[in-house]
């Protein structure tokens, strides 16, 4: 899985929707969520973000998010932070060739034809074939597997409880119980042989 993601950012690293891409990726964020995130929501110095509104596919308008932990506030790697001072240069370069006909709202990621360009952009890389969500579910994978604190990655995707996270999230890595127990035992026993 790890393979994947990194051979597909590979191919997308040149692709002007890469941003947003790199955001469900390593800050678990819903495309809607992506495609509401302003400028203003970003903290360069600190590399954190506040997901504050979300895009909505069906009535096409901007809603701000309604529950304490749908808006979060996500902290972000380094690699996201270099990635989003590249992405605000080129709009402002694209600002400043186009004037004043050029007025993006302040959006991060307004990306009109995001949908087809990532069908392409799978094809391209061999990957298999997702849906742009799954980038966020594979990052939930990637970290449960990691065994990072469940709460962590429950506050990470704005869930309500980490039961829902558990829940939704829980069959997608077998063996977890397993590799739980075979840490304590290492943890707690080492190499001593209480047999």
């Amino acid at each position: 899985m790890d393979e994947e993601v990194l051979r597909f950012l590979e191919h997308a690293k040149e692709n002007r929707y890469y941003i947003a891409y790199l955001l469900a990726i390593t800050c678990e964020m819903r495309k809607g969520e992506i495609t509401g995130l302003q400028w203003k929501d970003i903290d360069f110095e600190r590399r954190t973000l506040s997901v504050n509104r979300s895009l909505s596919h069906i009535t096409k308008g901007f809603h701000e998010l309604k529950t304490s932990s749908g808006k979060r506030l996500l902290i972000f790697p380094d690699i996201t932070l270099i990635v989003l001072n590249d992405h605000l240069q080129k709009i402002s370069d694209e600002k400043e060739r186009y004037d004043e006909s050029y007025n993006d709202y302040d959006w991060v990621c307004r990306f009109r034809s995001l949908t087809q360009l990532w069908k392409k952009l799978i094809k391209k890389s061999e990957v298999p074939d997702i849906r742009f969500h799954d980038l966020r579910h594979t990052r939930v994978t990637i970290m449960l597997k990691q065994s990072i604190y469940p709460k962590i990655v429950s506050e990470r995707l704005g869930h309500k409880r980490v039961s829902i996270t558990l829940k939704t999230y829980s069959h997608v890595v077998p063996g977890l119980q397993e590799t739980a127990v075979d840490q304590f035992a290492n943890e707690l026993f080492g190499k001593k042989n209480f047999c």
